[in-house]
């Protein structure tokens, strides 16, 4: 059947251009014959203005469903019927070739017409912007300035959208400029894509100014405000945003509340979680899959591990972001034997896990020293799911050979990988190293993470650790010597417990906090009831250059057990104690954790940078592997 008899039946079925019977038609045509221009001769005479409806109509399916060669058909009919020069036809076919990735054919297009509109450009910017091409969109738009053609704020907002997906810094600023010029730099969609740039350039200042200066401000403008302090990692000033629109009455989407709930768990506020959780709850977002994946992982993070369950198990459709979420948390929890459960029950139903799946899985079986349970379901990954190992699957397995004490076989991994080995990777076998006297190996880790992260001064206090126990002096003298000559400093510890909805943080040997008399008093308390139990300072675990003594003031000081003793002193008896920590926890503190929870009888909660501690009754949820 010809494309004209296509239409003629269209047209005779007693209806005039239903588009759903057109459709019907035009996907039996397409099956049943290669080329439109494939038309009975000389039908073209009897060609009418519904026809030429049918052919636009047509098009738009074709970029809709990205059919390429269809829509390539559909050119040649218009190109044989000269209807190409019309300025419709040529933006639909600009769109057409931009949706299925032809943005040379789009441009070529563009580059024919006879004369251009605000809309054709706009077309053909946009097209370029959705295929990456942002220095040829903002070269086009100087191209319209110059023409004299008149744009609108669509214009400038879609080259800037594009700057912000590739962190044009330059380009967001001339275009800044350009906007000011054209006293557009107020409106509401060119504002909003450029706070959007700054923010994803991570320039919040600039993001904070342009979103303070604008009159009108969308439901898209506070969520791209707020997404913007969230990936900065200004988690407070995000907070601090959301009560402001909430003050203003404005009707919150889904990714406002998105970002509102991470920067609660980028803060590990589980009470301020809890709160956004219960408005979610009213206001029915919960069942969104990307509000329930945000809200398990903060709960994950927060430490509320059987929350984050009780919001995965409440969500009816579970996709494989909600389940990555849940296994992800499980797994930062030590969790393991529930990863594998959740893991099993995934694939019962038929959903396919993927590569972020099977790194949860991983790491899970990595931080329990399950290296053969990590090594088949790296098989696994590879033979039944086909699925490329990357940088972090082959971490996770060199993580778990590491702490299992198998420093060659993690190195041998290491050296046969097609990746170039990460921080992670060296420092897991340097720390290995140091845990089974591997002095050979630990220097061969210790020279790769220094070319690596030349800033990390615990590399270089970690080696030369190494050199003083093996009585190596001369090698310990270079070790700090090259350690002061960097002129590199070590990240100082910090933790930090939530009470009654404020956050109170500490440092090593902290003396500003108001509470802090007392604070010291209780925990030399704790310190000579724990000996009683057997606790005694493990100094090996400083890695200062001072004397035992000095070392044992620290050790007793640390950050972490001063928290421990705040939430012990200022929270309800029985609620459980949950710190948060920017550091790994040391060995003399997870030490101190064991004993204090058996001591106070209280469930303990400490997050470091690894993964989360669960202290009960003198046990660790870890086994000791972290």
């Amino acid at each position: 059947m010809g494309f004209l008899h296509v239409c003629h039946f269209a047209t005779n079925s007693g209806k005039i251009f239903q588009f759903l019977s057109l459709r019907v038609c035009v996907s039996r045509f397409f099956a049943s014959s290669s080329c439109i221009i494939e038309c009975e001769k000389g039908t073209t005479e009897d060609f009418c203005s519904t026809h030429v409806s049918y052919v636009l109509e047509l098009l738009k399916l074709c970029a809709k469903r990205r059919l390429f060669l269809q829509g390539k058909a559909c050119h040649a009919r218009i190109l044989l019927m000269g209807l190409q020069a019309e300025t419709l036809t040529s933006n639909i076919l600009i769109n057409m070739y931009s949706k299925c990735g032809s943005v040379d054919v789009a441009r070529q297009v563009f580059d024919e017409m006879p004369s251009r509109s605000l809309v054709s450009w706009n077309t053909m910017i946009g097209s370029l912007t959705q295929n990456g091409e942002e220095n040829e969109a903002l070269s086009l738009l100087l191209q319209m300035q110059r023409a004299g053609t008149p744009f609108s704020e669509f214009t400038i907002s879609s080259v800037l959208c594009a700057c912000a997906a590739k962190c044009a810094l330059s380009e967001c600023q001339l275009l800044h400029a350009f906007a000011i010029k054209a006293a557009m730099n107020l409106n509401v969609f060119v504002a909003t894509a450029l706070l959007d740039v700054y923010a994803k350039c991570g320039l919040m200042n600039d993001a904070a100014h342009v979103f303070e200066s604008m009159s009108e401000r969308s439901v898209v403008t506070w969520s791209s405000m707020a997404a913007g302090y969230v990936q900065n990692a200004m988690y407070e000033e995000a907070l601090a945003l959301f009560r402001k629109a909430w003050e203003t009455g404005l009707k919150h989407d889904q990714f406002l509340m998105s970002s509102v709930i991470c920067a609660c768990a980028g803060l590990a506020a589980m009470i301020e979680g809890n709160q956004v959780n219960a408005l979610l709850s009213k206001s029915g977002f919960c069942s969104n899959i990307f509000v329930a994946s945000s809200l398990i992982d903060m709960y994950a993070k927060c430490g509320g591990i059987e929350e984050a369950y009780k919001v995965f198990r409440d969500v009816e459709y579970r996709n494989v972001v909600l389940w990555n979420a849940m296994i992800s948390g499980l797994s930062r929890h030590a969790r393991s034997l529930e990863v594998m459960i959740l893991f099993e029950k995934m694939q019962q139903i038929g959903l396919n896990p993927n590569d972020v799946t099977f790194v949860s899985v991983l790491s899970a079986c990595g931080h329990m020293g399950l290296v053969e349970k990590g090594q088949k379901y790296f098989d696994l990954m590879i033979k039944e799911y086909h699925l490329a190992p990357n940088v972090f699957h082959y971490s996770c397995m060199v993580d778990a050979l590491s702490r299992a004490g198998r420093t060659s076989d993690a190195y041998d991994l290491i050296c046969k990988m097609p990746f170039r080995a990460s921080a992670s990777m060296w420092g897991s076998l340097l720390a290995s190293c140091r845990t089974h006297g591997n002095l050979e190996l630990a220097e061969v880790a210790a020279k790769n993470l220094f070319d690596i992260e030349p800033q990390n001064a615990g590399n270089y206090l970690l080696l030369s650790n190494m050199y003083a126990a093996n009585g190596k002096w001369d090698e310990v003298a270079k070790a700090r010597k090259l350690l002061k000559e960097s002129d590199v400093k070590k990240e100082r510890g910090k933790s930090w417990i939530e009470i009654k909805n404020e956050v109170h943080s500490f440092m090593v040997g902290e003396r500003n906090h108001p509470k802090i008399a007392e604070i010291y008093s209780k925990l030399n308390e704790l310190i000579e009831e724990l000996q009683k139990l057997g606790y005694q300072v493990e100094t090996q675990h400083d890695l200062h250059q001072v004397g035992e003594s000095r070392k044992q003031e620290l050790l007793r000081h640390h950050s972490e057990k001063l928290a421990f003793t705040m939430g012990l002193l200022f929270l309800p008896p029985n609620a459980p104690l949950r710190i948060m920590k920017n550091l790994r926890i040391c060995g003399d503190c997870h030490s101190f954790m064991k004993l204090a929870s058996k001591l106070v009888r209280r469930d303990v909660v400490v997050r470091d940078t690894n993964r989360f501690h669960h202290f009960t009754n003198g046990h660790c949820s870890c086994g000791d592997f972290w």
